[in-house]
C-alpha cells in the first residue's frame, strides 16, 4: 500500500489530502501539522476571528471526524525535524514515519524583528496562527495605542481592526510608499486616503529602530522620532519553511523549488503551497494566497496517483479593510501603465505591460475583478480607450 505523507496541516496539506481520496487513492495517508487544532483557514484569523465574529470551529477547514471517516491520520501538535532521503523516512523528534511519497506543505512564518531591536518583548505580536491571534486579542481594547511595522496588506488589514476596535494607530512604512512590493502607486494612494481618513497615522520611508521596554514601551523610528505605544504588531512579510528541505539537499531559492508538476529535485517529495518556488508565465515566483495552495496541492495529488498534469497558476488575492473590499486578479508587477476606471460602487485599476493586460486592482467594484481575470486567465486584452471610456459596458469584452 503507497503511503503519502504530509508535512504541513494548513490550506495545501489538506486540501492535498482530501484530494487524494476523492480521486481513489486506497493507501494510508499521514498529515502532520505543528499545532493542535486540526487544519484551519488563515485569513479570517486577523479579520473575523480577532473581532469575535468566527469562533475557533468555525475557522475548521473540515469537521474533526472527516479524517477519521477518509482514514486519514492526522498527526497534531507534531514537528518533522529530519528527512532521511535514502530510507525514505521522516523524524518526528524521535519518532520514524516511513513514507513512498513525501508532500511538504510546510508554509511560512512572519519575519521578527531582532532580539536586540526589541522584537523579544511580550507586547510585539505577530501574525501567524491561532495561538498568536488569542495572545493579541486582549490588546484590542479603545484608547489603547498601536505601532503596525509594515504596510504590506496584513499591517493594512490590522490597521483597519485597531481603528473599528477604537485604538489610536500609527503604522510605518520603510519603504517610499506602504504596498510597495505588491501594488501599483494608485492602488497605495487609494488605501493610503483610505487609512488616513479612519484615523490611522501612515509615516512611510520610516523604519523601526529600536523598543524599549516599559509601560508605554517607547519605540524609537528611522527619523529620529519616537512614540509612545502600548504594542506591536508586525506585518513585515514572511519566510518560506523551506529548511526542513534545505537541510535534506533539496533544491530551494527562498522556497521549496518545484516543477510545473509539483515534484522537487528528489522525484518521491512533493510540495505545494506558500513554501514553494513554482513555475509561472516563463519564471520562478512564490504566491502567497489561499487559491494557489489549494490548486497546486490538489494538481499534486493528481500526479501523485499518475495524472501528469502541469499547473498553471491563476494568481488571484483579496483584502478587506475598513468598507473596502480589494480583489486583485494577477501579478502587476513589470507594468508600463495603468488605467483608472470608476466604477458603480467603486474603482479599478488596470495594468498592461506593452499592449497586455496583467492585473486588475478592483475596489468595491466585483464586476470589473470578474471581468478582468477572465480577460487575464484568456490571454485578452481590452484596448485603452476602451476601459478609458466610463459608458464602455465591460462586459461586451467578453
Amino acid at each position: 500500500m503507497t503511503h503519502v505523507l504530509i508535512l504541513g496541516a494548513g490550506q495545501a496539506g489538506a486540501a492535498l489530502a482530501a484530494r487524494l481520496r476523492n480521486l481513489g487513492h486506497d493507501g494510508p495517508i499521514t498529515l502532520v501539522g505543528d499545532e493542535d487544532a486540526p487544519p484551519y483557514q488563515r485569513p479570517p484569523l486577523s479579520k473575523k476571528y480577532l473581532l469575535g465574529e468566527m469562533t475557533r470551529e468555525n475557522l475548521f477547514l473540515r469537521p474533526e471526524r472527516f479524517y477519521t471517516e477518509q482514514g486519514i491520520t492526522l498527526r497534531r501538535g507534531r514537528r518533522a525535524v529530519a528527512i532521511d532521503r535514502d530510507r525514505h523516512r521522516v523524524d518526528l523528534d524521535g519518532e520514524w514515519l516511513i513514507y513512498d511519497h513525501l508532500v511538504l506543505t510546510t508554509g511560512t512564518r512572519p519575519r521578527l524583528l531582532p532580539a536586540a531591536a526589541g522584537g523579544d518583548l511580550a507586547q510585539v505580536h505577530a501574525l501567524r496562527g491561532l495561538a498568536d491571534i488569542d495572545r493579541l486579542a486582549p490588546e484590542l481594547r479603545p484608547g489603547r495605542r498601536v505601532l503596525i511595522v509594515g504596510g504590506g496588506y496584513i499591517g493594512l488589514e490590522a490597521a483597519a481592526v485597531c481603528r473599528r476596535q477604537g485604538l489610536d494607530v500609527i503604522l510605518i512604512e520603510a519603504a517610499p510608499r506602504i504596498l510597495q512590493r505588491v501594488a501599483g502607486e494608485e492602488t497605495a494612494a487609494f488605501f493610503r486616503d483610505l487609512h488616513r481618513g479612519h484615523g490611522v497615522e501612515i509615516l512611510e520611508g520610516t523604519g523601526l529602530t529600536a523598543l524599549h521596554p516599559g509601560a508605554p514601551v517607547r519605540a524609537e523610528l528611522s527619523d529620529g522620532s519616537h512614540r509612545e505605544i502600548d504594542f506591536v504588531i508586525l506585518g513585515i512579510g514572511v519566510l518560506a519553511n523551506d529548511e526542513l528541505a534545505s537541510d535534506a539537499g533539496l533544491a530551494c531559492d527562498g522556497g521549496i523549488v518545484v516543477d510545473a508538476q509539483g515534484r522537487t529535485s528528489d522525484p518521491r517529495i512533493w510540495a505545494a503551497g506558500d513554501c514553494t518556488r513554482l513555475p509561472c508565465h516563463g519564471r520562478m515566483i512564490r504566491l502567497e494566497c489561499v487559491q494557489n495552495a489549494i490548486d497546486q496541492a490538489e494538481t499534486v495529488a493528481a500526479n501523485i496517483l499518475g495524472a501528469e498534469q502541469d499547473y498553471h497558476p491563476k494568481p488571484w488575492f483579496w483584502s478587506d479593510q475598513h468598507d473596502i473590499k480589494l480583489q486583485i486578479a494577477g501579478l502587476s508587477d513589470g507594468h508600463d501603465s495603468v488605467i483608472t476606471r470608476p466604477g458603480a460602487t467603486g474603482q479599478s485599476h488596470w495594468y498592461f505591460a506593452s499592449d497586455r493586460l496583467i492585473a486588475v486592482d478592483a475596489m468595491n467594484d466585483p464586476r470589473a475583478y470578474m471581468i478582468g481575470k477572465r480577460l487575464i486567465e484568456a490571454d485578452r486584452s481590452p484596448l485603452p480607450d476602451q476601459l478609458r471610456d466610463p459608458g464602455f459596458d465591460l462586459k461586451t469584452l467578453l
